[in-house]
């Protein structure tokens, strides 16, 4: 590559070998096409471990830096561990068979075998040779290293772009007022750009909805009614997506599709308000969709989304009983969530895994104390239930390797995972299992996803049109008028 020809000119005319000279001017030569520079932060490859393999035609950079951080981090006991071993491997099979010039000057990313399309190259950059150059950015700090590196390439190429790639927000910021010309995210598995064009799983018609529909053609199936109408009546829908209106007499979903016919399962609003789990009912239509999608036995991954206070972890606590105690469709419920950064390693809590993962579960047990709030002994039929019904609470971090059969999973709080995190626990279930993934994308704590590049925000989107998936945005907060003016207003 470019960036290191002045360093390697310097060694081999010190050696005396000309004939390489003439290599590296011919390479030179060769790479001089308006392919960009991006170095990559630490994050981007626990974000992702082959991300490096998704610029394309552009060259990757990695400093040295980033190798000494993922080498610290792949023998902690956190979850991210695995991705550093996993993009450690990675690395080294991308160039383990260069030589340490061939490495300094970028290895061709075609030469990897898999499935990516990456026509550029990778290299090593040796931010160590750094010189301290002012008082503004600390080369002890490990970013700092990073940002200089970034600005020592961008001075080297002058005529080129070089892109600073992280998702540290603050360490965007930091580079711009060092003076990086281009910083940016990680954006590969974004799908969208605003988090208003989100699916919310559910259409809101104005006026009534069969004012607009011309032809239509019913079936009886049993209990259940179905109609087709003109798909340019709905030319914008998805399996199991929901159909409301003002009338407040319609409510039906999306089961199937093709390019003329759009065919709906007439729900009726009344029989929806009317849905029963574990002694709850709906307070309004979004409850009711979400309900409807819990107790569907054809439903294997439901997607709750909303502000807090909405109801997404009682109605899914509600279901889950509902299905293994008084249907037993399930044989147990399993419930998790990521634990916050810094504290997610469990193991200096007293006891087992259940109970160390309790303070981070409160909000399970809080909607088993509402849903038995007027037995006569409460505590005693909490722990009834909780043994009839097998709720367990599990670590996500062992949750890798695991093939989880015939069971209820509850995912709380999942907008602070990523996508490859959500991948992990989604690709653990198993024959006769749902997953109910809950969470606000108006919460996340995590310091490098934001609510549109947030692993939640990418299921949902992903799996919108899948026939055995359903997203529920419950609009509206049913707690109290206090959180209610909350979310509204602060």
């Amino acid at each position: 590559m470019i960036f290191i020809k002045d360093a390697l000119i310097l060694e081999k005319q010190a050696r005396g070998d000309s004939t390489y000279l003439d290599n590296i001017n011919a390479e030179v030569r060769m790479t001089e096409i308006p392919a960009k520079y991006y170095l990559l932060d630490t994050n981007i490859l626990l974000h992702e471990p082959l991300a490096f393999l998704n610029f394309e035609e552009h060259h990757v950079i990695i400093p040295m830096v980033v190798l000494e951080e993922l080498d610290n981090i792949k023998d902690r006991h956190k979850d991210v561990s695995r991705e550093a071993r996993l993009a450690i491997r990675s690395l080294e099979d991308a160039l383990k068979a260069a030589t340490p010039e061939q490495i300094l000057a970028g290895v061709p990313l075609n030469r990897m075998q898999g499935a990516h399309h990456a026509q550029g190259t990778l290299a090593i950059y040796p931010d160590y040779q750094l010189k301290q150059q002012d008082a503004v950015l600390n080369l002890k700090e490990n970013d700092h290293r990073i940002i200089q590196s970034a600005l020592a390439l961008q001075a080297l190429h002058q005529h080129t772009k070089v892109v600073l790639v992280t998702k540290d927000i603050n360490m965007r910021l930091k580079a711009k007022g060092a003076g990086v010309n281009y910083v940016e995210d990680y954006r590969t598995d974004q799908l969208i750009d605003d988090i208003r064009f989100l699916s919310k799983g559910f259409v809101e018609i104005d006026g009534d909805f069969w004012q607009s529909v011309g032809e239509v053609t019913s079936v009886q199936q049993g209990r259940e009614t179905f109609h087709e109408i003109d798909r340019k009546v709905l030319p914008h829908v998805f399996r199991n997506q929901y159909l409301i209106d003002d009338s407040e007499h319609f409510a039906a979903k999306v089961v199937a599709y093709d390019t003329d016919r759009v065919r709906l399962q007439d729900l009726g609003f009344e029989r929806m308000m009317s849905y029963r789990a574990w002694g709850i009912h709906p307070k309004n239509i979004y409850q009711a969709m979400a309900l409807n999608a819990l107790l569907d036995p054809h439903i294997d991954l439901v997607i709750l989304t909303g502000p807090a206070g909405s109801g997404k972890t009682l109605l899914a606590l509600a279901a889950a009983l509902e299905l293994v105690v008084e249907q037993g469709t399930y044989e147990k419920i399993i419930v998790t969530r990521n634990t916050p950064e810094i504290a997610e390693s469990i193991g200096y809590l007293p006891g087992t895994e259940e109970e160390k993962m309790a303070p981070w579960l409160a909000a399970i047990t809080d909607s088993l104390e509402v849903l038995h709030k007027h037995d006569e002994s409460m505590e005693a039929s909490m722990n009834y239930i909780m043994n009839k019904a097998n709720i367990q609470f599990k670590s996500l971090n062992f949750m890798r390797g695991r093939s989880i059969q015939n069971a209820i999973v509850i995912l709380d709080e999942s907008q602070n995972l990523t996508a490859s995190q959500l991948k992990t626990l989604l690709t653990r279930c198993g024959t006769g299992t749902k997953i109910v993934c809950t969470g606000n994308l108006a919460q996340i704590d995590s310091y490098y996803l934001t609510a549109v590049t947030s692993g939640l925000t990418y299921i949902v989107e992903r799996f919108k049109d899948y026939p055995g998936s359903a997203t529920i945005n419950l609009n509206g907060v049913v707690r109290s008028s206090l959180a209610q003016y909350a979310e509204e207003n602060l």
